[in-house]
């Protein structure tokens, strides 16, 4: 029995190493940027045409789809009288196909009678390049609203528009829906935004620049905190690096993103850099300004954000409406596949300038607020630049060393029992008889 048990322990051991063996890796094609790394969990769902043919979402969940040009698909949503839901669409162009100014997306959420609940787009813009873009809509409970607060069944509508001179290639979706949790003390919450807030870019971090390598998503993005981040083996064109940084109620995000000098040419590209931001939600904050470059030093910074704050919700600015909860920010950088064309295939180094100002605040809500927090871990995992995946490895080898240490402890312990058990029973057998005679008969005679 206590060898079976030493076999179980073994076993879960060496299960718990294929676990984190098997985590889900990045597929890099030879000399190609990394592809982009969906969620694991996704699980797939087919958009309808018609809205009474729609499969529904639920909330804490991730999904899989697609989207041709053109098309205008369906998702159902079953939706209290009580909560605030989002639903988010990452969008991402299958190969290096041709986007064209005003290529994308728009998410919005509509109730029973079409009524609009809410709704954004993310476009390809002056960066006509195919990258990962992302949008959300919400439905949300305000007391003095009178528009989408029933009970009742929502549609969740995805429309994809592209120009003639674009790819007809399907896009891939990743679709995010996540509940907020409900107030502390509803009433007390401030609803007027915001009119003024700390606009000036902090003085940039003085330590010296350290490496990370970016995720290829948001499932894999590496974790930041305030400091000088040397991009690994620099950026290439055509790829897309992500990157989350937690931010904290109150708390200010500012980044600017500097790409280094390439002596293989002058030529001038007009957008060669993309810097984008988006919030726990997975809904879009804010792009800086398409980067240019010669062969030159330059960099690209956002525009000054306000604080994280309950109340930004109610602001008709995009970006500042955007700036309504705590969590993980993710921050994403493209070079544009241009770039190949005059300066190389090879990465160009890039570094990204991080600052969190403000002390953070506390939660306006009850209980667990799940992804729109910062916890201690949070904290922990920007700090030493892990991705998620890379947390729940780490969390593994630690389960995989106390595994360890437990079989090496019962082994030891089962051993010492064995040895005591072997000498009592040494001790109280009978002593061997004279004349050489051995107990039980000694060994058998020969015949």
């Amino acid at each position: 029995m206590r060898q079976r048990n030493r076999g179980r322990v073994a076993l879960a051991a060496v299960a718990a190493m294929c676990a984190a063996a098997a985590l889900p890796g990045q597929a890099y094609a030879a000399g190609e940027p990394a592809a982009y790394t969906f969620d694991p969990e996704a699980k797939k769902v087919d958009g309808a045409e018609a809205s009474t043919d729609a499969s529904a979402l639920t909330p804490g969940s991730v999904y899989r789809s697609s989207i041709k040009p053109g098309q205008k698909l369906y998702y159902r949503l079953n939706l209290d009288a009580k909560t605030t839901g989002y639903v988010s669409a990452v969008a991402v162009p299958r190969g290096p196909g041709q986007v064209a100014y005003g290529d994308g997306i728009t998410v919005s959420i509509r109730d029973s009678t079409d009524l609009q609940c809410g709704s954004q787009d993310a476009r390809f813009e002056s960066a006509e390049f195919p990258r990962p873009i992302a949008a959300y809509a919400y439905r949300t409970v305000a007391k003095d609203s009178s528009t989408c607060q029933e009970a009742g069944t929502y549609n969740v509508l995805i429309e994809r528009e592209s120009k003639e001179t674009s790819a007809p290639d399907e896009w891939d979706l990743e679709l995010r829906y996540e509940s907020e949790p409900q107030l502390k003390s509803a009433g007390s919450m401030p609803t007027d935004a915001p009119e003024n807030w700390p606009s000036a870019s902090p003085v940039p971090p003085t330590t010296a620049p350290q490496k990370r390598s970016g995720g290829t998503s948001y499932y894999d993005a590496t974790g930041l905190e305030t400091g000088e981040w040397k991009e690994e083996g620099g950026i290439r064109p055509g790829q897309t690096l992500f990157y989350r940084v937690p931010v904290d109620w109150g708390q200010q995000i500012f980044a600017t993103a500097t790409l280094s000098n390439n002596n293989a040419s002058d030529k001038y590209i007009g957008s060669a850099l993309a810097l984008s931001l988006d919030n726990p939600a997975h809904g879009h904050v804010d792009s800086a300004s398409p980067l240019s470059y010669s062969g030159k030093p330059t960099s690209v910074s956002l525009d000054p954000l306000p604080p994280v704050k309950y109340e930004n919700r109610y602001d008709s600015t995009s970006s500042v409406s955007a700036m309504r909860f705590a969590g993980w920010y993710y921050l994403s950088v493209t070079l544009s596949p241009q770039v190949a064309k005059s300066y190389g295939k090879k990465g160009i180094p890039l570094t990204l300038r991080v600052k969190v100002e403000g002390t953070a605040g506390k939660s306006p809500y009850a209980g667990d607020a799940g992804v729109f927090s910062v916890t201690q871990d949070d904290k922990d995992m920007a700090e030493k630049g892990l991705s998620g995946p890379q947390a729940v490895k780490s969390g593994r080898m630690k389960m995989i060393g106390a595994a360890g240490i437990g079989a090496g402890s019962v082994l030891v312990l089962g051993l010492g029992v064995w040895t005591l058990l072997a000498r009592r029973r040494a001790a109280t057998a009978p002593a061997a008889p004279s004349g050489g005679s051995r107990p039980y008969g000694g060994p058998p005679q020969a015949w």
